[in-house]
């Protein structure tokens, strides 16, 4: 009984690892599999392998590549605009080969590099494609499958517990949770949550249901534990159960840091935040926004100068819009933009933007959906006021609510407002009290985890959020 105890412990972290790491996972293997249709490929077309290094082997396999991370086929379980992994897959490809086809076609080397050939071309990706989709099928189907045997303990049933209750259940449908409650804690509005909730029994009980296996273990309030209790939630770390508090435990899962779940003893105590404290990585982070903001002004100058002319010929009033925004430590300052609005479209106050919204010209929607409207911010952080990536900078108007309704709101002005950001590429269009609340989160994620790897991720998530014309 011992040993089947200690297999389901080594199970659910198996588990949760793989789940974790899924989208590595899946790269890998892509690799791989696309390294082997290129073989069959030139073995069917030329009757051999490839002979040696080839640096345009290396460029089409990195196109493909990059075509499928940006139609985000990495994570197999997302849809976008209603499609699923494999016709994104499809699509992907197929561009894939249109780019490749016509830079045979403009080099004019179709006959010198055998790799060009239509038909070795046509042949890796259509293996490929198979691959790609059978792949993506089969992760669906296991993580389908696995999903039911998470299993969570909850230890306390605040109101805290009912707010991650209902968000992890949003997360994972099919999971189920068992909430041990403190003596004299009412757990009836916990009951109520969800069939997978399960709330009979106590902190009392904690050393029969630690025999159980379990996916991990949550606090979700400040409990002052036994030290039996501690000994228990020591052998389970131990023995291998992650132990997380509630603003781990959704920083490890969801890579954010809901602000409703977070505590002044959290803040004192936990690690990370190291570009609030870090003079060395704001150095550095502003010698890259100099330098790539340079850059970018001189290779978009030809594209502003067309879009200057656009909205001139579109509709009344001036090329730019300017707006008070909320920078560092809660200064204000003025942000530009291309005008996507018609001409006096704030005339009646300050306005939440949303999707189709009436105030928008013709042109201005695509200035949206392309985020070329943000251009100009280039000059923002060129002066300083602004980074490339962070947190974006919000109306003062709109400060005053957010602040009023939402717990630890100016956390995100420790840090430079930025042109895109972590919320931008994690999260969908919205414009509400709600999804400022859903953005924080991401932002305090972003804030505590701050690295120059993970602005290199945003950067490569944004390039994929203006093709898909997701996000805000």
């Amino acid at each position: 009984m011992l040993d089947t105890s200690f297999q389901s412990y080594r199970g659910s972290l198996k588990l949760l690892k793989i789940t974790r790491f899924l989208p590595t996972v899946l790269l890998v293997v892509d690799i791989i599999g696309l390294g082997i249709c290129l073989e069959v490929a030139f073995w069917l077309r030329l009757g051999q392998l490839i002979q040696g290094f080839d640096p345009l082997i290396c460029g089409f396999m990195l196109l493909t590549i990059a075509g499928l991370y940006l139609a985000d086929t990495y994570h197999p379980d997302n849809q976008i605009a209603g499609l699923r992994a494999p016709p994104r897959i499809l699509l992907s490809n197929f561009i894939v080969a249109g780019i490749t086809s016509s830079i045979i076609y403009i080099s004019e080397s179709w006959e010198h590099q055998p790799l060009l050939g239509r038909e070795i071309l046509l042949v890796t990706l259509s293996i490929f494609t198979i691959w790609a989709v059978i792949l993506r099928l089969w992760a669906v189907q296991w993580l389908r499958s696995r999903t039911e045997e998470s299993r969570w303990l909850i230890l306390g049933a605040g109101d805290r517990t009912i707010k991650f209750a209902q968000m992890f259940l949003t997360h994972n449908p099919l999971s189920r949770l068992v909430i041990l409650a403190e003596p004299g804690q009412d757990t009836t509005e916990l009951a109520r949550t969800a069939s997978q909730v399960n709330c009979s029994g106590y902190l009392n009980d904690l050393s029969t249901w630690s025999q159980q296996p379990w996916s991990g273990v949550v606090v979700a309030t400040q409990i002052d534990f036994s030290d039996i209790q501690i000994q228990q939630l020591m052998e389970l770390r131990l023995e291998g159960i992650p132990v997380y508090k509630l603003p781990d435990i959704c920083e490890a899962l969801w890579y954010k840091i809901p602000s409703s779940l977070l505590e002044d003893q959290w803040l004192a105590f936990s690690t990370g935040f190291n570009l609030v404290s870090c003079g060395m990585s704001l150095k550095l982070k502003r010698s890259i926004d100099v330098m790539v903001t340079g850059l970018l002004l001189l290779l978009l100058f030809p594209l502003m100068l067309l879009v200057s002319l656009l909205i001139k010929l579109d509709s009344l009033g001036p090329i730019f819009y300017s707006q008070v925004r909320t920078g560092l430590y809660g200064k204000p300052f003025r942000v530009y933009k291309f005008r996507s609005m018609y001409q006096d479209a704030e005339k009646r106050g300050a306005q939440w933007a949303s999707q189709r919204d009436p105030r928008i010209t013709r042109v201005g929607y695509w200035l949206r959906v392309l985020r070329i409207d943000e251009l100009p911010q280039i000059w923002n952080v060129l002066q300083g006021e602004m980074s490339l990536i962070g947190p974006r900078p919000e109306r003062p108007e709109f400060d005053i609510k957010l602040k009023q309704a939402i717990p630890y709101y100016e956390l995100r002005y420790l840090v430079k407002p930025g042109i895109t950001g972590w919320a931008q590429v994690l999260y969908p269009y919205g414009a509400s009290v709600e999804d400022a609340y859903e953005k924080l989160a991401y932002d305090l994620y972003y804030i505590k985890n701050y690295s120059f790897l993970l602005d290199i991720a945003i950067a490569f998530k944004t390039v994929r959020v203006i093709l898909l014309g997701k996000g805000r």
